[in-house]
């Protein structure tokens, strides 16, 4: 397919998505972003100390971790949809518990069950557009699919300190959440039917039998006698072993991209801290950072269609790598304010361009047959990337210094990059 005819069937595409995946996708993360920034509080109204609302708030993450496996199971067996819609039916029972909890056991369980549904629902939607979206624009689909969360993300806790001016009582997050919750729900199930709307050609020619699959048989209308060959549904941990080598390589680089956006979410305001900047210049710096990050999502897609996967993924990791190093170095400065700013903002550029990344990648080394158990395995190592690096850089911190943190946060950002030119190549080739 050209540049000269690509956009009008994507365009085609992404509309006849949007009721079903992307509108999901923003409801659900304006419901989760709005609540995140608040569990912390939360914790605190029930008695916790600083500590424990931490260890409240990072059952989120442990949640998603745990999820991402049964998802994969989930939706190598129900499909797509009816996954996405059991997803966020339980958040609901998530969400009731956040409101309602009596203790902060019960509140821990409810964060933990609202973790474990985002990596549900998103595991399918994920599976849904591997299979379905052509490779030709993928990584544009998919881009905007990391661009809808994270709109979503960003646009949450200005919701939230709306509803907190009005209402003046934290729940009233947790219930806009419920209400989120319920608008995916029926946007799922009552949206144009994507097995027709969205499979057509596509599906058509990505089934085995278009490839040319000796197992799968061709109905003749002729009686047929003996074992009819089907399609070997394998497992999840069968997937993970067969899929060991690209999930060992590409799939630790993946993990390293991911760790080095979760850190620059907790380096930031921990930097501004730490040179003595007020709240408000901190919350400004992240923010403008935060833009730049989200401005940038569609850019991602288009060079990952148009010039290759690699050529987005390399210069991400290698300007967030060397902005963490630069950063680094600065902390005495005399300018000190100044550099954090500018360096923010190169962090905030190679996160955009990092957009839809992960998502692509993951889609194009999973088996196009059943993706559900491979991506499965792929989003848990991503997830626990994600996930281990604040801890790391609390760690660092806490031995060392913040600077240090921060300048081995950098080292892993160029290890990444240099693992991504060794391992895209082999598992992504060019030409598709």
């Amino acid at each position: 397919m050209t540049d000269a005819d690509a956009p009008a069937p994507m365009r085609s595409m992404l509309w006849r998505l949007a009721p079903v995946i992307y509108g999901p996708t923003v409801l659900f993360a304006l419901g989760e972003g709005a609540v995140i920034p608040l569990l912390p509080i939360f914790a605190s109204r029930l008695g916790a100390d600083v500590p424990t609302a931490a260890l409240v708030a990072s059952a989120l993450v442990v949640g998603q971790l745990c999820g991402n496996i049964p998802a994969g199971w989930a939706v190598a067996r129900i499909g797509e949809r009816v996954t996405m819609a059991f997803g966020g039916g339980i958040a609901m029972a998530g969400v009731a518990g956040l409101a309602l909890a009596p203790n902060l056991a019960v509140l821990t369980a409810s964060v933990f069950v609202i973790g474990f549904c985002a990596a549900v629902f998103g595991l399918a939607r994920h599976s849904f557009m591997t299979t379905r979206v052509p490779v030709a624009f993928r990584a544009r689909a998919l881009s905007l699919l990391g661009g809808t969360f994270r709109l979503g993300m960003f646009v949450g806790p200005f919701i939230a300190a709306a509803l907190l001016a009005v209402f003046g009582d934290e729940h009233a997050t947790v219930w806009f959440f419920g209400v989120c919750l319920i608008a995916t729900v029926l946007l799922v199930l009552l949206g144009p039917d994507p097995e027709a709307d969205v499979a057509g050609p596509a599906a058509t020619a990505a089934s085995p039998a278009a490839r040319g699959d000796s197992r799968v048989a061709e109905d003749t209308g002729e009686p047929v006698t003996g074992a009819i060959p089907t399609q070997e549904r394998v497992g999840v941990f069968r997937t993970m072993w067969r899929f060991r080598g690209v999930l060992s390589r590409l799939g630790l680089a993946a993990a390293s991209l991911s760790a080095v956006r979760s850190a620059r979410q907790v380096v930031l305001p921990l930097w501004g801290v730490s040179i003595g900047l007020d709240a408000q210049t901190i919350a400004l710096v992240v923010g403008i950072s935060g833009a730049i990050d989200f401005a940038l999502f569609y850019a991602s897609g288009q060079v990952m269609d148009r010039f290759g996967r690699l050529w987005a993924a390399l210069p991400a990791m290698i300007l967030m790598g060397a902005g963490f190093l630069a950063l680094s170095v600065t902390h005495d400065l005399p300018q000190s304010a100044m550099w954090f700013a500018m360096f923010a903002a190169v962090l905030g550029v190679g996160n955009g361009l990092s957009s839809g990344i992960l998502l692509t990648l993951g889609a194009d080394v999973a088996p196009q047959e059943d993706p559900a158990p491979f991506l499965g395995s792929w989003r848990t190592l991503t997830d626990a990337g994600g996930a281990v690096a604040p801890l790391l850089v609390s760690a660092l911190a806490a031995a060392f210094s913040l600077a240090l943190a921060t300048g081995a946060m950098g080292v892993i950002g160029l290890v990444g990059a240099a693992a991504f030119v060794r391992w895209v190549p082999r598992f992504v080739p060019r030409a598709r």
